[in-house]
């Protein structure tokens, strides 16, 4: 009995704190080479925007995407500039989005891209982790990609190629 009332003492005290679970937001940006999304040469491109959507929303891990009335995100302008489009969503980890991004149709318009948009500084988009039925602001967003771009990847603003894990549990003692 004192043996099973040790346990019981020991693993109260060392209980395991869950910080919520976590979802990975993205934020990519680009500026378009015609003057706006109904220039010509961007036709192809927007042609798709409804598809390639649709394959995010019904890809395993999708969590949220930001949309206008469009469907899409290119009804805001964050930066005043008609040229630059923005989208913004919501995964449920890394392996989710990098999925869609690089092993479906997606990825043929990554390879494509130079066909529509210029460079846009030294990080077009970034990752984070937030908090579960949390959804990122713009607002937030840019600022984490201003964050990436000036001071490199960190566990506040990251990349694929510099992903930071998921935040893990708190142990308190």
């Amino acid at each position: 009995m004192l043996m099973l009332q040790s346990l019981f003492l020991h693993n109260n005290r060392h209980k395991t704190v869950n910080n919520k679970m976590y979802q990975l937001a993205q934020i990519n940006v680009a500026k378009m080479i015609g003057a706006n999304i109904e220039d010509p040469v961007m036709k192809e491109f927007v042609e798709h925007f409804d598809s390639v959507n649709q394959l995010a929303e019904e890809s395993n891990g999708f969590v949220w995407r930001l949309k206008d009335e469009d469907n899409n995100a290119t009804g805001f302008n964050p930066f005043n500039d008609e040229q630059i489009i923005i989208n913004l969503s919501v995964w449920k980890d890394k392996e989710s989005l990098e999925d869609f991004t690089y092993k479906t149709f997606h990825v043929d318009f990554l390879r494509r891209r130079k066909e529509w948009f210029q460079k846009y500084g030294k990080a077009y988009y970034v990752l984070w982790w937030i908090k579960d039925g949390q959804y990122p602001s713009v607002e937030e967003a840019l600022e984490r990609l201003d964050y990436l771009q000036k001071n490199g990847p960190s566990e506040y603003a990251f990349n694929f190629q510099t992903a930071f894990q998921k935040p893990g549990l708190n142990i308190e003692y």
